[in-house]
């Protein structure tokens, strides 16, 4: 896979994370505590992803696999900052963020396993 290929999906997320942080969210006023809950929910999963594409790249395991499983982590974090900045209902938050860490769990152990066994 080319580096433009594996690395598109961490550019949308990094735009997203901008567009975030820049745009307040887009409900108005926020207090402090809103505004960095909304930054922090853009970071923590994210970042894990971050590292499995620096990792994936260089080592040369940036696949198919992972390039689609990106889109769909990087639409999963599209669709939990959606609700997070529209109606924040919890429920669908949750369900958002939680299909969003499984596909990330998936990455790292199909990555992991790709590393170990040689494959």
């Amino acid at each position: 896979m080319s580096a433009q290929i594996v690395l598109l999906p961490v550019f949308v997320l990094v735009g997203l994370t901008f567009a975030l942080l820049f745009t307040g969210s887009g409900r108005g006023s926020l207090s402090g505590g809103e505004a960095r809950d909304i930054v922090q929910a853009q970071f923590d999963l994210p970042l894990l992803f971050y590292v499995l594409v620096a990792l994936a790249l260089p080592l040369r395991h940036a696949d198919l696999f992972i390039v689609l499983a990106s889109w769909v982590f990087v639409v999963t974090c599209f669709a939990h900052a959606g609700i997070l900045v529209t109606s924040n209902n919890s429920r669908r938050r949750l369900s958002a963020r939680l299909a969003g860490a499984l596909v990330l769990l998936a990455m790292w152990i199909y990555f992991a396993l790709r590393i170990l066994l040689l494959i």
